[in-house]
């Protein structure tokens, strides 16, 4: 009697324990993948191994893409005014946090959502006000900051030392780009100090390359400083075949650069920021808040060499420069 009396509770539990792992499998199935969002003002090819650094920091820390996160990735192909709409998209989807990469791109993605994180890779966050400040940003913003003004008088020392008797540097950038200024205001202070006369070349147009580069000609450089930005980077082939055609050394803000066929580039290591930029995700994914993430400034930087292209310029480079370089493109 005692027997029979269990069976119908113990049935009733077994029953009820079922159910439970059902709605549970349930919720799993159904509970909707992280969504990351990436806004670019260049093309997918420009952040190649950039984004497989991030996906490998993604990897590292238990995500899957295609399984348990998402990505959509919006290029503007160098068309800058088309970074409104890609933004505004990218909010119209609803993704969990937005990635952005650039000055431009971080700018309009925070133009278009002061609710969705964003994490972004740029220049300047505190001088263009997209943050309160690196301790404690506010608003739905963090990431890395990495302004290249901070640099620009190294790269300048080392084509002085690349080039003994340089005396005139021309500095080409993306016409009235703030950043820009910074850095043609922070190699002129120094070309000064080392008796360099620096030319300004402000273009935002490819079809003013020509042009651009027959002034630098009549003004006699006898190097070029391309500054480091969207624009310049999405055109890099082309300024470099100019440069090439001219017999230019040139010093560049990114290793990008280099590899492209420039001579040198001394730049903050941006695979390692793309890696950490996971890290930063993964945090806001679980519940962390972007005012209360403190914005971070590189810690490793890469000096690199591209002797292809010292040769085809006929410019040997002095062995101590060479010594120093993190990697030498042979």
């Amino acid at each position: 009697m005692r027997t029979e009396a269990i069976k119908p509770a113990l049935l009733a539990l077994v029953l009820t324990s079922v159910l439970l792992a059902h709605c549970s499998v349930r919720a799993q199935l159904t509970k909707p993948v992280p969504v990351i969002g990436t806004l670019h003002a260049d093309s997918p090819s420009s952040h190649e191994a950039s984004f497989e650094a991030f996906r490998q920091g993604l990897q590292k820390l238990g995500y899957i893409i295609g399984k348990n996160i998402r990505i959509e990735e919006r290029y503007a192909e160098g068309k800058r005014d088309r970074l409104p709409a890609l933004a505004v998209d990218l909010v119209h989807l609803r993704v969990d946090v937005i990635f952005a990469v650039g000055g431009g791109p971080v700018s309009m993605a925070k133009s278009a959502t002061g609710a969705i994180p964003i994490v972004a890779i740029a220049g300047d966050l505190v001088g263009d006000g997209l943050v309160a400040s690196l301790a404690r940003p506010g608003g739905n913003l963090t990431g890395f900051t990495s302004i290249d003004s901070d640099f620009s008088a190294r790269r300048l020392e080392i084509l002085k030392e690349s080039i003994p008797n340089l005396s005139r540097v021309a500095v080409l950038s993306f016409e009235g780009m703030k950043g820009d200024q910074d850095e043609l205001k922070e190699t002129r202070a120094l070309g000064s100090a080392l008796k360099v006369r620096v030319q300004s070349v402000e273009v935002n147009d490819p079809n003013q390359f020509p042009r651009a580069f027959a002034g630098m000609a009549r003004e006699r450089a006898e190097a070029l400083v391309i500054a480091n930005n969207s624009f310049t980077f999405f055109h890099r082939k082309q300024l470099l075949e100019h440069a090439a055609k001219n017999r230019l050394p040139t010093m560049c803000g990114r290793t990008g650069f280099t590899e492209a066929g420039g001579l040198m580039s001394y730049a903050a290591d941006r695979l390692d920021s793309f890696r950490r930029a996971a890290i930063f995700i993964d945090k806001i994914l679980r519940g962390a808040k972007p005012a209360d993430l403190p914005v971070e400034q590189p810690t490793k930087f890469e000096f690199v060499i591209n002797l292809k292209t010292a040769k085809q310029i006929k410019l040997i480079i002095p062995p101590n420069v060479l010594a120093r370089a993190d990697r030498v493109i042979r």
